[in-house]
C-alpha cells in the first residue's frame, strides 16, 4: 500500500507543522517520509504533529523515523505529537508512549490545548 503525505503549517502557531500520513508506513515507504521530514526539520519547527487518522499500518521502519524526529525536536526544546490513531496503530504506539519527548493525544482539541500552553506570548 502506498503512502501519501500531506504537510500543513498553522499560521496561528508558528513553529508547528502537521504531517498527515495516509496509507502504510513500512520499509518500502519510510524513505518517502524520511525525505519529507528532513525538509520540515530543516525549517524552524519546534512541534511536529503526526495526524495518523488514515494510517493503516506502521512498521519498525516508521517508528525509527518518529524516533529520529523526536530526538531532533527535543534537542531544540520541541516535541513530536501524534493524533487520531487507529486501533491497530495505537497498539504499536503503546510501546513508545513511555519514551520522553513524544506526545499522544486523544483528539485535536487535546492537542490544541497542549500547543496553546506552549505558545510564547508575542512581543
Amino acid at each position: 500500500m502506498p503512502l501519501e503525505i500531506q504537510k500543513s503549517a498553522d499560521p496561528q502557531r508558528p513553529g508547528v507543522v502537521t504531517i498527515k500520513l495516509i496509507g502504510s508506513l513500512d520499509t518500502a515507504t519510510a524513505p518517502q517520509l524520511d525525505s519529507e521530514m528532513t525538509k520540515v526539520l530543516a525549517e524552524r519547527v519546534n512541534d511536529l504533529v503526526f495526524d495518523l487518522a488514515q494510517l493503516k499500518f506502521v512498521s519498525s521502519a516508521g517508528l525509527r523515523l518518529f524516533s529520529v524526529a523526536r530526538k531532533q525536536l527535543v534537542a531544540r526544546g520541541g516535541r513530536a505529537s501524534f493524533i487520531h490513531m487507529q486501533p491497530q496503530v495505537e497498539e504499536v504506539f503503546a510501546i513508545i508512549e513511555k519514551l520522553p519527548g513524544f506526545g499522544l493525544f486523544k483528539d485535536i482539541a487535546a492537542l490544541d490545548k497542549y500547543l496553546d500552553s506552549r505558545r510564547t506570548p508575542q512581543a
